[in-house]
């Protein structure tokens, strides 16, 4: 189910949001998709940011954006490094605005907003550097 919930072009649309996000920034961008979330969705996010190993960028300042399909669940969340810089209240907004479009259906429009709004605040506290950025996760869309 969560890897037919989005056609390929959906797919498609959705890695290249976070490949446009992370031209501007160091910082990266990571969307994982499962059927089901088993507990918290927040401890659950948590445990697919360590599996993934998205605490190992240089900076710390990874971005998850998690979806639980048929438990209706998602959550994004944040490293250290931009948890650290962000507004208090940064990542409520930011679930708020992909929220809004999942209650309409929208979800590959939702994801790509959060994945915007995140590219924002990344850009804004950790510019692109040509000379020492590297892209150091994976732009693909995970599954569990």
């Amino acid at each position: 189910m969560a890897e037919k919930l989005f056609s390929q072009e959906e797919k498609k649309s959705i890695v290249e949001a976070i490949q446009s996000a992370e031209l501007r920034t160091s910082g990266e961008i990571q969307v994982h998709i499962e059927n089901h979330c088993k507990g918290d969705v927040m401890d659950r996010a948590a445990e697919v940011f360590e599996t993934l190993k998205m605490y190992q960028t240089k900076e710390r300042n990874g971005v998850l954006v998690y979806l639980a399909v048929e438990d209706h669940k998602f959550a994004i969340i944040g490293d250290a490094g931009i948890n650290s810089v962000v507004p208090k209240d940064f990542w409520e907004k930011c679930k708020d605005l992909i929220a809004e479009q999942f209650r309409q259906g929208n979800f590959t429009k939702g994801l790509i907003a959060g994945i915007h709004q995140a590219g924002e605040q990344l850009r804004t506290h950790f510019p692109y550097d040509a000379k020492s950025d590297q892209n150091e996760l994976s732009d693909e869309i995970s599954f569990g």
